[in-house]
């Protein structure tokens, strides 16, 4: 018998927030309970390009397949890093992109599946950053009647989680159970 490994689910908060926050371990029981793995990293104090570094370095050791979600600066980050990695998609929530003071990446150069869920009432993140990326770069979008930290759509966060970590699976040629969520 073959031991099957599961793709790992990396989510990198925002920057006000920390590794164990409120949404993150919501995210992370939805993607336990369908099978996956999940690490959350430490960002706290650190500069924006400084979270990037850790991150790439972080993916740079990892044998494993993997999924890179991301919160505000989260997203950012997790955005920047998929670029010159690889990672089998992107789950990106209000992603900090497109703002001044965070430099330039070429954001629309990532060539995974990607989804965004973001708020029309987002007064940190313009609404039209997040439109411009997500055309750019083929992305699902979601839009919410909420704010920067949608907790108010945190159910509807979590079913587009669940609908993305689904089609990662389903677009990825592993061969690799996934446990039905309906049955647990």
């Amino acid at each position: 018998m073959t031991d099957i490994v599961k793709p790992l689910v990396i989510f990198s908060h925002g920057k006000v927030s920390g590794p164990k926050g409120s949404r993150i371990q919501a995210l992370s029981n939805i993607a336990e309970r369908m099978g996956f793995e999940v690490e959350s990293l430490d960002y706290r104090r650190l500069p924006t390009n400084e979270r990037v570094v850790k991150l790439n370095n972080y993916l740079a050791n990892l044998q494993r397949p993997y999924i890179l979600v991301g919160t505000s600066m989260g997203g950012y980050v997790s955005a920047v890093a998929g670029i010159e990695n690889h990672p089998l998609g992107m789950f990106l929530i209000s992603p900090a992109i497109y703002l001044d003071g965070y430099a330039e990446a070429e954001l629309e150069q990532v060539k995974c599946p990607v989804t965004i869920v973001h708020g029309w009432n987002d007064d940190i993140v313009p609404v039209a950053n997040v439109i411009k990326f997500a055309q750019a770069a083929g992305a699902n979008l979601h839009i919410f009647d909420g704010g920067h930290r949608l907790r108010e759509k945190l159910s509807e966060t979590e079913s587009c989680f669940e609908q993305f970590l689904r089609q990662c699976f389903i677009e990825s040629s592993m061969d690799m159970p996934l446990k039905d969520a309906v049955n647990q």
